[in-house]
């Protein structure tokens, strides 16, 4: 088993701009796809989990996930990048009507699609890190025992401040963007081999 890096979608892969479903509104976080291809050249699994509830809510649908998905690869893959995996939750526990609207075991800050990204591409989880710029990422990290990293993009700014008042639910690392934070999970990764 090796290690794995989760990344968030909106707000740390790409531009935060809310319920992200029209591809022509989809643009890359300066620098992200080549610190993702940092990731790839060392062989690390590098796999996204997203909540998508907009589809629960009837915002979206899941075609249009894929298509932003599909879209998200064709940016990356200008600059060589590429995800290993993309996986999204389209549930929500209040909001939707059937069958979307459930309380799963996939959607932030649960650990469903980590472990099941672990399984299909035989990541220890132990050893792995999250980066998101939201508080239910740091939650997904620490409820699955991985390092959890908060970017300063997106509502990661604004998270931080609300961090504060949560002493359980504390970052590995604060830093300004998902290319600083590649930087130190390399950086972790080579002390450790």
């Amino acid at each position: 088993m090796r290690p794995g890096v989760f990344l968030d979608r909106d707000g740390t892969i790409n531009k935060e701009i809310g319920y992200l479903h029209e591809i022509e509104k989809l643009s890359l976080i300066p620098g992200a796809a080549h610190a993702i291809k940092r990731l790839n050249d060392h062989h690390i699994p590098v796999i996204c989990v997203s909540n998508q509830s907009g589809v629960a809510r009837g915002l979206f649908t899941v075609e249009c996930v894929h298509m932003v998905h599909k879209r998200l690869d064709e940016l990356l893959a200008v600059d060589g990048a590429r995800l290993d995996g993309i996986y999204f939750c389209p549930h929500h526990p209040t909001k939707g009507e059937y069958p979307y609207l459930m309380d799963c075991e996939c959607r932030k800050p649960q650990t469903g699609m980590l472990k099941k990204a672990a399984s299909d591409f035989d990541i220890d989880l132990h050893h792995s890190y999250l980066i998101g710029d939201r508080i239910s990422d740091i939650q997904t990290a620490q409820n699955a025992n991985l390092k959890a990293i908060l970017v300063l993009t997106g509502y990661g700014q604004k998270e931080l401040e609300t961090l504060d008042q949560m002493a359980h639910y504390k970052p590995d690392l604060v830093c300004q963007d998902i290319v600083a934070a590649i930087d130190w999970i390399l950086k972790q990764l080579k002390h450790r081999s």
